[in-house]
């Protein structure tokens, strides 16, 4: 099942089949198999049967008018009531079998989606941060959606549909032949061909249409997810109107192409019927002239109406399949594509668990760029000592924040390289490597769930009293309990129903729980004011004790008491030092510093103003006499 996969677009449908067939037919699933096998008996009695109902109503119509030959049935059988019983017992069985078949292939067809769906999630989460950078999420669930919604259309036709019309396309060629001779299965013949041919040639012009309709679905579905989940810029800028113009302009597109979809159908739909119609005309035709010379019975000429009327029905199905087929084959091609991409992080053959014995992070003469026009880092050399606590800093764009990226291997360094005690991260297993960093980010976005399972996320084993405990040592806990559902309280969609010092409070508390041995915090005070970034600072130092923490910092004052701090400059390390040593060598370090204390000062002075102002109010309030 982990095959390339050929979509209609490379030209071969029939090769897209058979790369479902694992599908439609688990090796892993005895169980699913034997439901096929037996919906499949029921699928050729039902067929069986249908073929056998015209002809009761042959010796019906015989019976009827006195031609019915008594030797050709059984003595029960003859009379005109019991052949019209059974002719409808026929059809009720028929029918039987086929809800049968379908009842017992559900679990297949599901099971088919589930798989597809579980691969393409499971391969989602394996491509590369750069993937995700690069794509919008609301496309992405509208091409999953489809999908598996085509892999269900196309495992439930190709079984159910497909087989059983070859079948009965035999079945009826057979009784033509050996009943009425061949002039009757060649004009049988020709209009079943012609009746493909244009419902093929008809389907594969749609479906360049049905293409379009899909990218203007996906287009609309992107614009309003992304428009939601900005709703709170929408409003600052008051761009209602324009995001819906946007909106619906995308569902306009939208419009114009489902309607040519429908139009064409009504097309095909009128060719298919003037096709079996002339055939239709033209075996009625040679069947009532046999009845006018002797040669055929009233009941023949009903057996061959019956028959083709019958015939009709999986005759539609062929073009219904064959479109819904193609169709379902085009809605999966984008979802293949996204299983074609391949992972740019993979783990290496003998990648092996990471071995932590004390904690020793190294950056060796590395060298990195997004692109071949973006070099962010130019031979960053650096150590990071056991439990020691090593501060980044810089102006914005330096490559601090890649560091970390480098680090989690969300990204491979063009050369030189990273290790942990010794141990290149390209060489370990990714899921070790992740498991033993904790992340504390800038911008912590939440599960849309309740408050303990974001902090459990941390560690999903946790007891309710070890994420009870972690909040309390990220100080939220107060916080949680004044909240009338407690931890069970709902974070909201990103975590907007808390401010950014709760989400951060909720970061931490998910660290501790996870209690790794190497610490990142990536700029995790700097979107915070001054009064809660000191708070918060407590908890990171918290967390940080006795851990080989790497801090990329903003604000300088966050890291005062880191052990070394590191001056990146236009990727490359500009100067090292404690925050005393930089500060006497008075070189971009100190002139950054100056910086940040004259805006503190600055901010400081400003809100002491406004606060002598209010108290000022306060005041004349007091002493002002209340006019009468």
């Amino acid at each position: 099942m982990n095959k390339k996969i050929v979509t209609a677009d490379d030209g071969n449908p029939y090769e897209s089949l058979k790369n479902l067939w694992p599908y439609m037919w688990p090796s892993d699933r005895p169980d699913l198999k034997r439901r096929v096998g037996i919906a499949l008996i029921f699928l050729i009695l039902s067929k069986v049967i249908l073929v056998g109902v015209p002809s009761i109503l042959e010796w019906a119509t015989d019976s009827l008018t006195g031609t019915l030959e008594s030797n050709s049935l059984p003595a029960f059988l003859l009379a005109p009531v019991m052949l019209v019983v059974a002719y409808n017992v026929a059809r009720l069985t028929h029918w039987g079998f086929n809800q049968l078949r379908d009842a017992l292939f559900a679990k297949v067809g599901q099971h088919a989606v589930r798989q597809l769906a579980f691969k393409t999630f499971v391969h989602m989460h394996k491509l590369s941060l750069r993937f995700h950078l690069e794509r919008r999420t609301g496309g992405l669930s509208r091409i999953i959606e489809r999908g598996t919604k085509g892999i269900e259309t196309i495992v439930r036709f190709t079984i159910l549909n497909m087989a059983p019309t070859l079948l009965e396309f035999g079945l009826v060629a057979m009784i033509f032949l050996f009943k009425f001779g061949v002039s009757y299965v060649a004009v049988t013949a020709i209009t079943v061909w012609a009746y493909i041919w244009f419902t093929i040639k008809a389907s594969d012009w749609r479906i360049q249409i049905r293409r379009d309709m899909n990218n203007s679905d996906t287009d609309a579905n992107t614009k309003a997810i992304d428009s939601l989940l900005n709703f709170e810029t929408v409003k600052y800028f008051g761009n209602e109107e324009m995001e819906a113009k946007r909106f619906d302009k995308s569902m306009a597109s939208y419009e114009k192409s489902a309607t040519q979809v429908w139009t064409s159908l009504g097309w095909l739909n009128f060719g298919q019927g003037a096709i079996f119609g002339l055939g239709m005309t033209i075996m009625m035709v040679m069947s009532a002239l046999a009845v006018q010379r002797g040669d055929q019975t009233l009941g023949e000429f009903i057996y061959i109406n019956a028959m083709l009327m019958q015939l009709s029905i999986p005759l539609n199905f062929i073009g219904f399949v064959y479109r819904e087929i193609r169709q379902g084959l085009t809605d999966l091609e984008q979802m293949f594509d996204l299983l074609e991409i391949e992972a740019e992080i993979e783990d290496a053959p003998d990648a092996k668990e990471l071995d932590i014995q004390e904690g020793t992070i190294k950056f060796d003469d590395v060298h990195f760029a997004y692109n071949e026009n973006r070099q962010i880092l130019n031979g960053i050399s650096f150590d990071v000592p056991a439990g020691k606590t090593v501060a980044i800093v810089g102006p914005s764009g330096a490559g601090k924040s890649t560091l970390s990226r480098l680090l989690f291997r969300f990204y491979d360094v063009q050369s030189g390289k990273i290790t942990i005690d010794g141990q290149d991260v390209r060489d370990v297993e990714q899921r070790s490597l992740r498991s033993a960093i904790g992340m504390v980010p800038q911008d912590t976005v939440l599960f849309n769930d309740t408050i303990a399972y974001n902090i459990r996320y941390g560690r999903p084993s946790a007891t309710e009293q070890e994420v009870r405990d972690a909040a309390e040592m990220a100080q939220i806990g107060d916080f949680i309990k004044t909240l009338p559902d407690g931890f069970e309280s709902m974070v909201g969609e990103r975590g907007l129903k808390l401010s950014g010092g709760e989400k951060q409070r909720v970061a931490i508390a998910r660290t501790i729980l996870k209690a790794p041995p190497i610490l990142i915090l990536d700029e995790a005070t700097s979107a915070l004011d001054t009064a809660t970034e000191q708070e918060i600072q407590a908890s990171l130092d918290f967390v940080s004790k006795d851990r080989t923490t790497l801090v990329i910092a903003h604000r300088l004052s966050t890291v005062i008491n880191a052990d070394e701090i590191i001056v990146l400059k236009d990727g490359v390390i500009a100067e090292k030092g404690t925050h005393t040593d930089l500060l006497d060598q008075q070189g971009l370090y100190a002139s950054m510093w100056d910086r940040q204390r004259e805006a503190t000062e600055a901010e400081e002075h400003l809100k002491r103003v406004h606060e002598s102002d209010d108290l000022g109010v306060i005041k004349r309030n007091k002493t002002t006499p209340i006019a009468e």
